[in-house]
């Protein structure tokens, strides 16, 4: 299959959903990771700029662990809209190119604005990828079907119970790893705020293993909207 996972910021894909990627891409699959947000914004020190290179590269070296192709949207932190042509006409390009055939992004309801604003505009440049003359200028032929989306955790898990589940007891080293790379954030956590991010991640993986007797998981909802529901389970 093709798989298409769309996060707002470089990391929350794999905060969120960075065991099943690892999966399914062990298991033979073509995984496609897009950052929406630069993550320019993202650090007390670093100047944009610089911050948005940086963690340009950190995302490429996470995706690269897993065999992933990475796509950032360059999007400054806190401008993310998913009102208006542009990001859905982003999207829709991507979505186009991938071809998924299914999605996996962030909730509705999340902890922050660009998070909801990503998951909106996912949901409809995935309708609007479909209609063969959205965008015709740009070349590309529409997607053949409106892809199912999967609804990814929240961060902490706050709000969010999962309807479906995936393993991935075998992948949390990996899962880790990827978030090893987000240097830029991991170690200003830790130095500035003492906060131990790659255990935060593992806890909540833990936490989810637990709900579903594995000994890590990860969480998510489908999107229930027609015509994205299919009998077919798509999560490994």
């Amino acid at each position: 299959m093709n798989v298409l996972a769309v996060g707002c910021h470089p990391d929350d894909l794999e905060i969120g959903c960075g065991g099943t990627l690892a999966k399914l891409a062990s298991l033979g699959h073509q995984v496609t990771m897009v950052h929406v947000a630069n993550g320019n914004k993202g650090h007390k020190i670093i100047e944009p700029e610089k911050l948005a290179n940086i963690r340009a590269a950190e995302a490429k070296s996470a995706g690269n662990l897993i065999g992933a192709n990475v796509i950032g949207l360059d999007v400054p932190d806190l401008s993310v809209k998913a009102d208006g042509d542009e990001l859905v006409q982003k999207l829709v390009a991507v979505i186009r190119d991938a071809k998924p055939d299914f999605i996996i992004t962030h909730p509705p309801e999340d902890y922050m604005k660009d998070h909801m604003e990503v998951s909106k505009a996912v949901f409809d440049a995935s309708f609007s990828a479909t209609v063969p003359h959205f965008n015709k200028e740009a070349g590309q032929d529409a997607h053949h079907k409106v892809a199912p989306i999967y609804y990814m955790d929240t961060l902490a898990g706050v709000g969010f119970l999962p309807t479906e589940y995936v393993d991935i007891s075998d992948f949390i080293d990996i899962k880790l790893q990827m978030n090893n790379c987000h240097e830029s954030q991991i170690k200003w956590l830790y130095e500035h705020d003492g906060i131990d991010f790659l255990d935060f991640v593992r806890t909540v993986s833990k936490f989810r293993g637990l709900q579903c007797g594995a000994a890590y998981a990860e969480g998510f909802k489908q999107c229930q909207a027609w015509p994205r529901l299919t009998a077919a389970r798509l999560l490994p």
